[in-house]
């Protein structure tokens, strides 16, 4: 019997008679991959822990050996595996789910997984319940996709709650402990918006004129919502390029403001980064933008058609060249996890290269 993992392009066979011996070395490998198809190590370390207690005689049933392609779910899996370190449960008795455990001692289950056909859902839910009681497990989710949404009735009638949902999936819970109160994690409840402050060699301001604006004929800064996965700096950058055709380079993150009651109930985020321009051409987007312009600074800071907010972002920049700092962006990367992340700190501008 032969184990087999996708990683990317790469193919890793690893015999039977040595699995065990190459679990860390795999392991290890898999930890330092930060490719955008990077499989997960909890994959390997389950196929090895299947091989080594079974004789490989379940390793086939594994079915997680597929390169997963970047869509939203796989984003989904990516991040939760980082965070709570999911096992699989292999040791689960049969007509009961197997579902993944994770570090909070909860168990998910994902219909995309364990959906059969012909089974009888709620003799099977019952059975897993009453298993997962015993074992004393915490909270319990079931991720359903569109396809299984038969699932969901029986879920909500024996007391799941909707915890979200996004296109093709809807995440269900139920906190099974009676002992000690429910401690669920809110979803996300925040939207990431971005602005482009863009000043070029003589003086002007990129301002836009938006189609569908809240404020008829306002001047403002391109910008908009932040793509999932996206930095703050890669999504200024890419919405001053797809409203105003500018292409440009980070200078300096400038304010952030915080609001609350946004779109969809959720709170709101809007980060205004600086850029510097690579070209001064302006090519209109026009699903989004009516108008768009170089507006000379003077004139930005006096015109009645931009808001005071917006004023107030220019006179920051101007500050931060007055005082020679900036709020700069490093990458890092998280020492357990190994996930890179964007480091936002204050700093002096070096005189010398303007770094």
């Amino acid at each position: 019997t032969v184990a087999v993992v996708l990683c990317n392009t790469d193919l890793i066979c690893v015999n039977s008679n040595v699995i065990a011996s190459l679990e860390k070395k795999i392991c290890h490998w898999l930890r330092e991959n930060t490719s955008p198809k990077w499989i997960g190590l909890q994959i390997v370390k389950s196929i090895c822990r299947a091989a080594t207690r079974r004789n490989l005689r379940t390793l086939t049933t594994v079915n997680y050996n597929k390169v997963y392609e970047r869509s939203e779910n796989q984003k989904l899996k990516k991040s939760s595996d980082f965070f709570h370190k999911y096992q699989n449960i292999m040791d689960a008795p049969p007509g009961v789910f197997q579902g993944s455990l994770d570090r909070f001692n909860g168990v998910t289950i994902d219909s995309s997984k364990e959906y059969e056909e012909n089974e009888h859902f709620p003799d099977k839910l019952e059975k897993s319940l009453a298993y997962w009681k015993e074992q004393k497990r915490r909270a319990i989710w079931f991720t359903v996709r569109t396809e299984h949404s038969s699932w969901v009735p029986h879920l909500t009638k024996v007391g799941f709650e909707f915890h979200h949902a996004k296109q093709g999936y809807v995440v269900l819970y139920r906190w099974l402990p009676n002992d000690e109160y429910e401690n669920i994690p809110v979803y996300s409840h925040t939207m990431l918006g971005v602005g482009g402050l863009v000043v070029n060699e003589n003086n002007e301001v990129l301002v836009v004129c938006e189609r569908f604006s809240l404020i008829p004929n306002s001047w403002k800064l391109p910008g908009g919502y932040a793509e999932p996965q996206e930095n703050i700096v890669d999504a200024a950058i890419r919405e001053v390029r797809e409203e105003t055709g500018v292409e440009c380079e980070f200078n300096t993150v400038i304010s952030i403001r915080h609001a609350h009651g946004g779109i969809f109930g959720c709170s709101d985020i809007y980060c205004v980064v600086a850029l510097s321009p690579k070209s001064l051409d302006l090519t209109r987007c026009e699903r989004e933008i009516a108008k768009l312009q170089w507006m000379p600074i003077d004139e930005y800071l006096q015109h009645p058609n931009v808001h005071e907010t917006n004023r107030h972002f220019l006179r920051c920049y101007m500050d931060y060249k007055k005082r020679g700092i900036r709020f700069t962006c490093e990458i890092g990367k998280h020492q357990v996890l190994k996930k890179e992340y964007c480091l936002y700190y204050m700093k002096p501008i070096d005189e010398d290269n303007g770094s």
